[in-house]
C-alpha cells in the first residue's frame, strides 16, 4: 500500500478517532460530583464510572488489535465507532447507576476496537519516513490532547450543560466517522495469517489478566495496597498473564509471538509509553485535587487552568516530529522526558495557601510539551519495531502500555501523597518529587532498552 492512498482527510479522521476515545478517559472526572447527586451513586460505587471504562478499554486492546490484523482494520474500526457511539448515547440517557456503569463498560469495548485499528491503518498505509513521522506527530497530539482537554471540557459541560453531555458529545462525531470510514480509509490486514484463526485461549488469558491488573491498580488507589480487594485481582491477573506466556510458547499461531515484547526497540518504546502516562496522569490528577480541594476553585476555573497542557501537547508533538527527522526518535524521546521531568519537579513548589501559584502554567506547559514530544518518539519506535502485517498488534501493545500507565499513575501518586504525614500539600510535594525521579530513572532504562542488540 502506498502512502498516496491515504489522504489528509483520512489522517484527520483517524486522529479524531483517537482524540475521542482518550478524551473519554478524563472528561468524566470533573463531572463525577454532578453524576453522584443526580443518579444517587454511593461513594464506593461512583469510582466505577471511570473504572468500568478503563478496565474494558485496557483489557481488550491486545485482543482487538490483533483481531484488526486478521479481520480487517477498517472493519474493526467501523464496528468500534458504532459500539462507542451507541454506548455514549446510552450513558447520557442512563436512568440509574447500574445502567451508567454497564454503558461505560460497553463504551470501553468500542474504544478498545477504535484505538489500535486507527493507529494500525495509519502506520500500515505510510511506510517509514517523513510522511509517517509527521502523521504520527498529529496522531499523538490528538491522543494526548484528548486526555488533557478532558479536564477542561468536562468542567465546562458539567457546570453549564449538565453531566449527560460529557457522554452525548461523542454521538455526532461517531455518526460522522461511520459515514466517512468506508469512503476515506483503505482496508488492510495481515495477509500472511490464516483467515479466521485467532488464538482464543491466549486472547482470553491476556484480556482477563490485563483487566484484573488494571482493577488491582485501581483498587490500590481506592482501598490501599494491602487490602484484599487489591491483592486478589493483582494475584489473579499475574496468574493469567503467566498462563498467557505459557500458552503463547505452545500454540502454533500465537497472539503475541514469544520474544516480541523483549525485542529491544519495542521493549524500550513500551516502557516509555508506560512512563509517559504514569508520570503525567498522576501529577495532573493531584493538581486537580489541589486546585479544587486546597484552593477551592470551581470546576470550570480549575479546568481552564489546564489549557496550557492542551496547547503544549500539540506544540510538543509537532516539535517532536521535526526533532525525529533531524536527530532520530531516541534523542527526541529523551528531550521529551527531560521536559516532562522538569515540569513535574516544578510542581514541588506549590504553596499551601493563597491564590494560584504563577509558576503553575509554566509547569503545565513543560509537562504537556514533554508528553507530546516523547509520545511521538515512543510511537514511532514501537510501530517500526514490527512489520506492516502486525501493525494492529503493535498498536494494541502501545495503547495497552499507555492505559496501564494511566492506572498506575493514579494509584501510585495518590498512595504516595496519602502516605506522607502532615497536610495534604506536603504529601503532594513529595509525590511530585518522586515523580520527577521516576522520569529520570525510567528514561535511562527506556533508552537502554531501545538500543538494538
Amino acid at each position: 500500500m502506498q502512502s498516496t492512498t491515504v489522504s489528509k482527510a483520512a489522517i484527520a479522521l483517524l486522529c479524531v478517532a483517537q482524540f475521542v476515545v482518550v478524551l473519554d478517559v478524563t472528561i468524566v472526572a470533573v463531572a463525577l460530583p454532578a453524576i453522584r447527586s443526580d443518579l444517587g451513586f454511593s461513594a464506593a460505587g461512583l469510582q466505577w464510572v471511570i473504572t468500568a471504562y478503563g478496565l474494558v478499554f485496557g483489557g481488550f486492546l491486545m485482543l482487538l488489535g490483533r483481531a484488526a490484523d486478521l479481520a480487517g482494520r477498517r472493519r474493526v474500526l467501523t464496528i468500534g465507532f458504532g459500539v462507542f457511539g451507541a454506548a455514549s448515547l446510552a450513558c447520557g440517557l442512563a436512568p440509574s447507576p447500574a445502567a451508567l456503569i454497564a454503558a461505560r463498560a460497553v463504551q470501553g469495548l468500542g474504544a478498545a476496537a477504535i484505538s489500535p485499528a486507527a493507529l494500525a491503518i495509519l502506520t500500515a498505509a505510510l511506510p517509514p519516513g517523513r510522511a509517517r513521522t509527521r502523521a504520527l506527530g498529529v496522531w499523538t497530539a490528538a491522543a494526548a490532547g484528548g486526555g488533557a482537554l478532558g479536564w477542561v471540557l468536562g468542567g465546562v459541560l458539567a457546570e453549564y450543560a449538565g453531566w449527560e453531555w460529557v457522554f452525548l458529545v461523542n454521538v455526532v462525531p461517531c455518526a460522522v466517522a461511520l459515514a466517512l470510514t468506508r469512503r476515506l480509509l483503505p482496508e488492510s490486514r495481515d495477509e500472511t495469517a490464516e483467515p479466521g484463526r485467532l488464538d482464543v485461549p491466549g486472547a482470553v488469558s491476556i484480556t482477563g489478566g490485563l483487566a484484573l491488573l488494571v482493577l488491582g491498580l485501581t483498587r490500590a488507589e481506592q482501598a490501599g495496597p494491602t487490602d484484599p480487594t487489591t491483592l486478589a485481582p493483582l494475584a489473579a491477573g499475574a496468574a493469567l498473564l503467566a498462563a498467557f506466556a505459557a500458552i503463547e510458547r505452545r500454540t502454533p499461531r500465537p497472539l503475541l509471538p514469544p520474544g516480541v515484547v523483549t525485542r529491544p526497540p519495542l521493549s524500550g518504546a513500551l516502557l516509555a509509553a508506560v512512563l509517559i502516562t504514569t508520570t503525567s496522569t498522576g501529577p495532573l490528577f493531584l493538581c486537580v485535587l489541589y486546585l479544587q480541594d486546597v484552593l477551592a476553585l470551581e470546576p470550570t476555573q480549575a479546568g481552564l487552568l489546564f489549557m496550557p497542557v492542551n496547547l503544549a501537547v500539540i506544540a510538543g508533538s509537532a516539535a517532536g516530529a521535526r526533532l525525529i527527522e533531524r536527530a532520530g526518535p531516541r534523542r527526541a524521546g529523551a528531550a521529551g522526558l527531560t521536559a516532562l521531568g522538569a515540569g513535574v519537579l516544578a510542581l514541588v513548589a506549590i504553596p499551601s495557601q493563597g491564590g494560584v501559584p504563577p509558576h503553575l502554567p509554566l509547569a503545565f506547559m513543560a509537562i504537556g510539551a514533554g508528553v507530546g514530544c516523547a509520545s511521538v518518539a515512543s510511537t514511532q519506535l514501537g510501530t517500526e519495531a514490527l512489520d506492516r502485517d502486525r501493525q494492529g498488534l503493535a498498536s494494541g501493545l502501545l495503547n495497552t502500555a499507555a492505559q496501564l500507565g494511566n492506572a498506575l499513575g493514579l494509584a501510585v501518586f495518590v498512595l504516595l501523597a496519602a502516605a506522607i504525614d502532615g497536610d495534604t500539600v506536603t504529601g503532594f510535594r513529595w509525590a511530585f518529587a518522586a515523580g520527577a525521579a521516576l522520569v529520570v530513572a525510567g528514561g535511562v532504562a527506556a533508552a537502554a532498552m531501545q538500543r538494538s542488540p
